[in-house]
């Protein structure tokens, strides 16, 4: 077959999968699904975006601790002392990556005050465990509304200058997080 007639069949797959794919999601979604892919991406990326949709859409949400089998339990963290705790820390962000579960902004907590925030507010957490392979959920252990936290460890100069713009008030001092940590990130 020429190099022209297989672009053809590639390209022809490419719109039965589309087609596919749009009608899987109809039940999910309105009218704006058309008007908010179509024709702005190349069709491969469109389909990979509607498949991630889809995938959205089936996927369940359960706790946190239940994405694993056995569910992940956690021993409380007053019951550990701090050596041991460090160790059942780190097992738990390894097993937390493994599946895909990366955590962002720790290095303002101590060894125990991450722990139990995974322990308390990560793994009783209900979420959509989305079964895609480039899928990551990424679970920022900053409150939202700490932006003294945020802007004194985490906030790179255009967005200290930024919020300080915005509400006309000096940021707190730059400083280096006192808990570095080389967390694993997304693969």
């Amino acid at each position: 077959m020429s190099e022209m007639g297989r672009s053809v069949i590639d390209e022809i797959d490419l719109l039965l999968d589309n087609a596919r794919l749009r009608d899987e999601l109809e039940p999910y979604v309105d009218d704006s699904l058309c008007e908010s892919t179509g024709g702005r991406m190349p069709l491969r990326v469109e389909n990979e975006y509607l498949a991630s949709m889809l995938a959205w859409e089936r996927a369940p949400a359960m706790p946190i601790a239940q994405w694993f089998n056995p569910p992940l339990a956690l021993p409380p963290p007053d019951s550990l002392d701090d050596q041991t705790l460090h160790d059942v820390l780190w097992r738990t962000i390894r097993e937390l990556h493994a599946a895909k579960i990366v955590l962002e902004c720790t290095d303002h907590l101590s060894d125990r005050r991450l722990y139990t925030l995974i322990y308390r507010d990560i793994l009783p957490s209900c979420e959509k465990k989305v079964d895609l392979p480039r899928n990551y959920l990424h679970w920022r252990c900053l409150d939202d509304a700490d932006d003294e936290t945020w802007l004194r460890y985490y906030a790179s100069p255009v967005e200290r200058r930024r919020w300080q713009e915005e509400f006309d008030v000096d940021p707190p001092p730059s400083e280096d997080p006192p808990f570095p940590r080389q967390m694993p990130t997304r693969s």
